[in-house]
């Protein structure tokens, strides 16, 4: 079968996670297993890194990548979360363009170079082209559901940092009758005066919601927190919206670059304030 083709070509790492737990009566965090895959979609051969605990099926969770794509730190990440007992895939988001990692090392990127900002963006576009992202969150969550290593009696959770922030809003009212639970940290883009904006899926979908925004996305777009407010209050889901006051566009995110004035994007403080929101939210929602 495909998988076990997958499973016996591709390289497998066994580590123990690493990083804080967060919360009272936290447990030992599992040790987990890191394989890297392809998922055949409908436009082509996304490569992927599938991480889940040793043992165990597990709650399937989907995490889609801010515009740097797929590199450690979203490894990390989604090692984390799998020591807390959930299997976890991270696509490559710009497979139809580019394998991962587009970005070496995201930590020295410059947006104040008009160049450097023009490789992201036949990248981004790539994904957010009409479509894109539901044909995915389809294939996604359904080779997740072929794994024996996920628990397809639970609902799966989603998250999404920057870019990733609308793809999981997609993603929920894409496969809605399995997607429980859905958390954009400082996405971009959730609400627009375009016809096909993020909010307007709201009453498509039956998902747990978190939005966590920046405090400049904030000053750039105050009124969009209200209008994710009415969207989901109108639709009857369940979600809950909250700016981070301390924290600018891409806090959660270690490998974020330096802000123009020198301090770093990442607060270490307020990301992990936002992965206890993300762990009550899929304890809530899919566990």
């Amino acid at each position: 079968m495909e998988n076990d083709e997958i499973t016996r070509r591709d390289f497998v790492s066994m580590t123990l996670v690493a990083g804080i737990a967060t919360g009272a009566g936290a447990q030992t965090p599992q040790r987990v297993v890191e394989t890297n895959i392809e998922i055949k979609t409908a436009d082509g051969t996304c490569d992927a890194a599938f991480i889940h605990p040793v043992s165990g099926a597990h709650p399937a969770v989907l995490i889609w990548p801010d515009a740097f794509g797929l590199r450690p730190s979203m490894r990390d990440m989604a090692k984390r979360l799998a020591g807390d007992g959930y299997s976890v895939l991270v696509p490559n988001p710009f497979y139809r363009v580019a394998k991962s990692p587009v970005v070496e090392n995201a930590s020295n990127f410059n947006f104040g170079d008009p160049a450097q900002r023009g490789k992201l963006t036949p990248l981004m576009g790539s994904i957010t082209a009409s479509g894109a992202a539901e044909r995915d969150a389809q294939a996604f969550i359904n080779w997740l559901d072929a794994q024996p290593q996920v628990n397809r009696t639970k609902k799966v959770g989603t998250q999404g940092y920057c870019m990733g922030g609308p793809l999981v809003v997609r993603t929920a009212a894409a496969v809605p009758n399995r997607v429980g639970a859905g958390a954009s940290f400082h996405g971009g883009g959730l609400v627009t005066a375009n016809p096909d904006s993020p909010h307007l899926l709201a009453p498509r979908i039956k998902a747990r919601m978190y939005f966590g925004i920046a405090a400049n996305d904030d000053t750039q777009q105050p009124d969009a927190k209200s209008k994710l407010k009415e969207a989901f209050d109108a639709a009857k889901v369940p979600a809950e919206i909250e700016v981070y006051a301390q924290s600018q566009h891409g806090w959660c995110v270690p490998d974020m670059p330096m802000q123009a004035n020198g301090q770093p994007i990442y607060n270490k403080p307020d990301a992990e304030r936002a992965w206890s929101k993300l762990l009550a939210l899929y304890k809530a929602g899919i566990a």
